[in-house]
Parts: structure tokens; sequence; C-alpha cells
């Protein structure tokens, strides 16, 4: 954990969107659209924003000329997004169910929230939750108690796909999303530790020997997390199809600015174009600092 106060992100900090380049820009328009139940916010010149409202939760970049990453790369393990309700998630479970019922890989409770696994068709991890009330968490040690307990997906639904909500989502989408953690393939749990928690300033909330590494700010059971299941002893990654950039979203433009210090402090290379503020982890993942859309710097 990070010495001092000073040195970790805001409690309020929250995920933005995660940028993934493509391959075939229309077929993952459809699938964020019409299987994730996403809107499509934008698109334009190659770049399709897709996300909830005005909210952006997944960028799309086109680069047809890339290749898929060697296996066992570093890089994006899931995009997690996390729905206001289990009747909205039961939704978007659903839906991507019947489109693209050869995504689904898994499904899990896992005390502090109820998670769906999926695999987008560029081969992106996706995961769709709801969490539980902060109030029912148990903390033990500094650490989120966190479990992989049998969660029954058609049970699920059959619980709580209503009627009435399946009508109200043939209008629009229904309730409300954000990108509530992104969960990363890194090479060593130590390196991610050395940058994440004592460079940007996360807490650790939980961690899985040498395996993974679980981080949040303001007390939540993780806004990140990285793991060494399939990338163990990964190097830096090269130009691929796959995640583009992470988006971590902070209060305001002083946070920016005590973060942008902190990181040239530690060496860490930052680019600050006067509104964000981007740097890239040990694995050459780019990680791009910002705020709120309707705060300017």
């Amino acid at each position: 954990m990070s010495d001092t106060a000073s040195d970790l992100l805001a409690p309020d900090t929250g995920m933005g969107a995660v940028t993934l380049r493509v391959g075939d820009l229309d077929a993952m328009i459809a699938y964020y659209r019409d299987g994730v139940t996403l809107e499509l916010i934008a698109n334009d010149g190659g770049t399709a924003v897709l996300g909830r409202g005005t909210t952006p939760i997944i960028i799309l970049q086109h680069a047809p000329e890339l290749r898929a990453a060697a296996p066992r790369s570093a890089g994006l393990f899931h995009t997690a997004i996390v729905f206001d309700s289990q009747t909205a998630l039961a939704l978007a479970i659903y839906s991507v169910a019947t489109r693209y019922p050869g995504t689904f890989t898994g499904s899990a409770d896992h005390l502090v929230s109820e998670a769906f696994y999926f695999t987008d068709p560029e081969g992106n991890g996706v995961e769709l939750y709801w969490d539980r009330s902060r109030t029912t968490w148990s903390w033990a040690h500094g650490q989120i108690e966190m479990a992989t307990l049998h969660l029954d997906p058609n049970a699920y639904l059959q619980e709580h796909l209503t009627e009435v909500a399946l009508e109200s989502a043939a209008a629009a989408p229904f309730g409300t999303a954000v990108v509530g953690h992104v969960h990363l393939s890194v090479g060593d749990v130590a390196s991610a530790r050395a940058f994440y928690v004592d460079k940007l300033g996360f807490e650790t909330t939980a961690a899985l020997g040498d395996s993974a590494l679980f981080v949040s700010a303001g007390g939540y059971h993780h806004h990140m997390a990285m793991n060494t299941w399939n990338s163990a002893g990964a190097g830096r990654r090269g130009l691929a199809l796959g995640l583009g950039q992470v988006d971590i979203v902070v209060p305001s433009a002083d946070d920016i600015g005590a973060l942008d210090e902190r990181m040239r402090h530690y060496g860490v290379k930052t680019r600050d174009d006067g509104q964000t503020v981007a740097f890239e982890d040990p694995w050459a993942n780019l990680i791009r600092v910002t705020v709120p859309a309707h705060i300017a710097r």
C-alpha cells in the first residue's frame, strides 16, 4: 500500500471506457450493441463508441492491418461492465445468450457481486455483473472477502427476467451501466503491485499469492485486477489487436496534476495534453487518466 494518503488516488476515482483495436468493426459493433445491449453513441472515421446514455463504455478502433496478439501475451483479461440492477443484468445476459450463445464462458457468485463471463468475437474477455450493497461486503485484515461460488445462469434469468422488463427493454436499453473494473493479463504480480499500488496509487484489496492482485480506490472491491493465469513471464506488448487503452477517471484537474507529478517522480514517462495524462504500465498497456466530461482542466 502507498506510504501516505497523498500517494493514493482520490476515493471517488472510477473507471472510464476501454478502447479495443478490432479487425472487423461492424461485427464488433453488433456484438456490443445487439448482444451486450450497449447503445451506439458515435461511429465515425473508423472509431465507434458504445455505452449507455452519454457514458462511453467500449471504444472500438478499426485496425484491420493488425494481427491478433501471440498466445500468453500481456493485455486485456476482461472488461467488466456493472449494471445498476439484477433485472438490467439479466436482460443483458439474456440478450447475449440469445444472439451470441457461443460466447458465454461461465458465471460466479463472488460474494460482493454476481458475475457472468463472455468472450467477444475477437477474443476479448467481457464480464457483466451486479454489485451487492457495500454494507454486505466483508473485510478481514484489510482485504475484501471474495469467493467463486456456483451461480446458475438459467435460474438467474428465471428469477430476474420479468415480462415487464423485457417489454421495456424492447423500446430502450434498461437501466444504467458503466465500466466497473478492468482486469489485465500481466507478466508478474510483483511488478504489477509496484506500478499500480506503489506508483499509481491504488490500494490492494485482495491478492491470490503471486498469481493475482486486486486493487481499488475508495474501498471498492476492485477497480483493476492483474493476473498471470495465461501470461506468466510475459514481456512488453507489441502492437496488435485487442486492448488499446484503459481510462481511469479522477474527480478533478488537481488530481491529474498530482498524479502526473507522482508518476514523473517515480521515473514513469507521461504524456500530458492539458486535459489528460497518459502512461504505459510495465507491459506497455496504455493507461489514460482523465476527469469527468463536465469538468474542464
